[in-house]
């Protein structure tokens, strides 16, 4: 009994430490505890004039500072609301009258920095500092991860803002009690260092698209910065490296199911449940083996100086490959490779990078994507060793230098500096662009802005009709994206990278909806039917799946002409059959009959006719007269009446006499 409940004990301990069971490995390879470098900017006072210093900022983790560049501006403290945690009153009151932008000056507590900054940002502020509250080393401002009230908001945001020391900020409210006018410039340009003429530069993500708004923030930002990405890693103006956070399970809990569902090589590489709930959906060494993957297809990509296939992998994989549409898996993240593999072959085949590592000094690009060197490099993940790859993952985690250690997701870090600011792809541009040494600047720093058009090569490996010219390809400032398109009505459904299918009862307007057709002695047979919203079937007197058909034999397949004294023949299409002798064909009964009667058939046929018109005509005859007749006498009956007739007069008088001639005799 008391073995039990200690069995008991130690589940309940087990379940009630869940949430604490994955380390971050930073902790266990970092003796003496984590370190987190505030990255600052420089803040300096130019009026008035007793107030001239430098002081630094603390730059915030969310809206957008303006690397490499200054801001001049006036500072404002409010006179209500004061710690910016209320929207203020009037339409943008502290927007400035004047040349100068409007700093505007916050208390801290009482509510989220970014709240804080939101707000100013609504009043016409053209960049917000808090004033810390107590004496203390300064902190980096970080946006909410988990609430409702950073809903719509903290992506909003898009002026810079900075924490700064308490006594600093007494100085500036002391000034501006006395009515003097705060001029500061806050400055950015040396926020990031430029050591050499090359930008080296990581970002540390997850393959995880379950995790909330940290997952969305990080994957919206690799498809939309991909572009500028690989203009800058082809050109060789920078050089990229992709890291993910692992997390290791305590010896202790190392046989537990818990840690069996969400590590690796036995406890060693970690990651969180997706979905928080274990036996439920995926599983984190889920997570572990996809990201190992990304790791070793840049890897892999490395050796043949194609780091920015990374990008498009990632990007596809997100697409394609979602936890939500339960495709998160190794069979779609192969197909994903497999269709980057076709793509990078056709773009060397016809030579479309070969001029451009030939000038850059590079190899000659290969052809694919080796899965089989991908697999190697991840190992196997059920060996109880050290995986060289997760394991040099842990190793960097440690901050080094002037760089803290990577705690949270995303994090970018530029020239061992890590960014701070929402992750926009304007914004880390110019970080980027910041970090080059003074005239080497390349040339997409000079532009500000560029638009690529993927879909110019080889139809940036998506689907595509060449006969209609009908491509999924859709070219974006974020990269190619690979979507069935609308046509004339028609729309296309499929996965845009292998297939697209036209669907609706007009697709067959547009290339016979991608069904077989073929004519023949101006006939035409089609396996698109109107009647069908999707699919292709074969014609009567075909067979086959629809895009491809051929004629059926009727007679060899002995379908037709099967009466006594039939003869077949085949035709495209259909058949004809014949009848020996003069006999005629009724295809429908399938059966032969008497094309023309006997000669005493037709006698007697004609003497029934004959007699069928003689009987008419006599009928015709009688009745004509007949009613000739009828008439006559009725005509002559109402004449009597009316008009006495001279005939019957004399006859009257002829009767009367008689008796005389008779007596005289």
């Amino acid at each position: 009994m008391m073995v039990m409940k200690k069995k008991a004990c130690m589940a309940f301990l087990i379940r009630k430490l869940l949430p604490f069971v994955l380390v971050l490995a930073v902790l266990e390879n970092h003796q003496v505890g984590a370190r987190f470098v505030v990255e600052k900017g420089s803040i300096t006072v130019l009026s008035p004039l007793d107030m001239r210093s430098k002081k630094d900022g603390a730059i915030g983790n969310f809206g957008v500072p303006d690397y490499g560049a200054s801001m001049l501006g006036s500072v404002l403290y409010p006179d209500k609301g004061s710690n910016g945690c209320a929207a203020f009153e009037g339409d943008k009151p502290f927007k400035s009258k004047f040349p100068r932008p409007t700093i505007l000056l916050l208390d801290r507590g009482e509510c989220y920095f970014a709240l804080k900054v939101w707000n100013g940002q609504q009043a016409g502020a053209a960049a917000v500092l808090v004033a810390d509250s107590i004496d203390e080393p300064l902190i980096t401002m970080d946006s909410p991860e988990e609430s409702t009230d950073s809903d719509g908001y903290v992506e909003k945001i898009g002026i810079p803002s900075a924490l700064i020391e308490k006594s600093f900020g007494d100085s500036l409210k002391q000034a501006l009690e006395k009515k003097e006018d705060v001029v500061i410039r806050l400055d950015w340009r040396e926020s990031v260092p430029h050591p050499d003429q090359r930008v080296e530069y990581e970002f540390w993500t997850n393959s995880n698209d379950e995790c909330g708004i940290r997952c969305d923030e990080q994957m919206n930002f690799v498809k939309s910065f991909k572009g500028h990405a690989q203009i800058l890693e082809r050109g060789g103006y920078t050089q990229f490296t992709p890291h993910y956070i692992t997390w290791y399970c305590p010896q202790a809990f190392i046989l537990s199911n818990q840690c069996k569902s969400q590590c690796i090589n036995n406890g060693r590489y970690c990651a969180p449940d997706p979905d928080r709930e274990f036996g439920v959906g995926y599983e984190g060494k889920d997570v572990v083996l996809e990201n190992l993957r990304q790791l070793c297809v840049h890897r892999v990509a490395n050796v043949s100086n194609r780091s920015w296939v990374w990008w498009d992998y990632v990007t596809d994989f997100h697409i394609r490959c979602s936890m939500k549409e339960k495709k998160y898996d190794k069979k779609c993240a192969e197909d994903v490779l497999k269709s980057l593999s076709k793509y990078y072959s056709m773009v060397f085949l016809f030579g479309t990078f070969y001029s451009n590592s030939v000038s850059n000094g590079n190899n000659p690009i290969e052809s694919d994507l080796p899965i089989d060197d991908i697999e190697k490099c991840m190992g196997d993940p059920k060996a109880d060793v050290e995986n060289e790859v997760l394991k040099t993952e842990q190793l960097l985690q440690v901050g080094r230098g002037s760089r803290g250690d990577v705690t949270i997701l995303p994090t970018l870090v530029i020239n061992n500096i890590q960014y701070r600011g929402k992750l926009d792809r304007t914004a880390v541009l110019k970080a980027i662009c910041a970090g080059f040494k003074e005239t080497s600047d390349p040339p997409i720093c000079l532009s500000g802005d560029i638009e690529t058009n993927e879909c110019a090569e080889h139809n940036g490996g998506c689907w595509q009709d060449l006969q209609s010219n009908i491509t999924a390809c859709k070219d974006t400032f974020r990269g190619r994206v690979c979507e069935c398109p609308a046509v004339k009505g028609v729309q296309y459904r499929g996965d845009g990278y292998t297939s697209c299918v036209a669907y609706g009862s007009a697709r067959c307007s547009i290339n016979n909806g991608g069904c077989w057709s073929e004519t023949r002695d101006e006939v035409t047979f089609s396996a698109c039917s109107e009647s069908l919203l999707s699919g292709c079937s074969c014609p009567n007197g075909f067979r086959g799946n629809g895009q491809k058909c051929e004629d059926i034999n009727e007679c060899k397949d002995h379908l037709a002409c099967q009466c006594d004294g039939c003869s077949c023949k085949n035709t495209w299409g259909s058949y004809e059959c014949k009848c020996k002798g003069n006999l005629l064909y009724i295809k429908e009964q399938d059966a032969c009959i008497e094309r023309n009667g006997s000669r005493f058939s037709w006698f007697l046929t004609f003497l029934i006719l004959a007699a069928v018109a003689g009987a008419g005509i006599a009928g015709y005859i009688f009745y004509k007269y007949r009613l000739r007749s009828y008439m006559d006498s009725e005509i002559m009956a109402i004449m009597s009446q009316y008009m006495p007739l001279d005939n019957n007069h004399n006859n009257r008088v002829q009767t009367e006499a008689e008796p005389l001639r008779q007596g005289s005799v």
